[in-house]
This record gives C-alpha cells, sequence and structure tokens, in this order.
C-alpha cells in the first residue's frame, strides 16, 4: 500500500512541478524549495500513511531545507 501511495503522489508532484507555469521565473532557491516541499510532502504522507499532518509536515520541513540547500 505504501508503494502505491508514493507513486501516486510522486506522480502528482511530478505534474504539478511540470505544469507550474511561472516556474521560469523562479530562482535557483525558489525552486529548491518547491521541489524541496513536493519530496517532503510525499515523504511525509508516506511515513504517516497518508495523514494529513505528517503530509503539511513533510512539505514544510522540506521546503525548509530546500531553500538552505538553494543557497
Amino acid at each position: 500500500m505504501k508503494t502505491q501511495m508514493f507513486g501516486v503522489l510522486a506522480g502528482i508532484v511530478l505534474l504539478a512541478t511540470s505544469a507550474c507555469s511561472t516556474w521560469d521565473n523562479l530562482s535557483a532557491r525558489e525552486r529548491s524549495a518547491a521541489i524541496g516541499a513536493g519530496v517532503g510532502g510525499v515523504a511525509g504522507a508516506v511515513m504517516t500513511d497518508g495523514g494529513v499532518l505528517g503530509t503539511i509536515g513533510g512539505a514544510a520541513v522540506g521546503g525548509v531545507i530546500g531553500d538552505q540547500v538553494g543557497k
């Protein structure tokens, strides 16, 4: 079940980031934060079996880490 959920959420994140019309206008740091938030959200959802708080927390932590990596 976790593998299926991870695949679905990863596909949604990839679709959402590829469809972003303002992606070209983002700085490298902003792109890193967006990617980090997406990956963190997927990881949080998988770790908490789809829990909302886990997904939101993972996205927040991933966004901060992505922002710092993008410096």
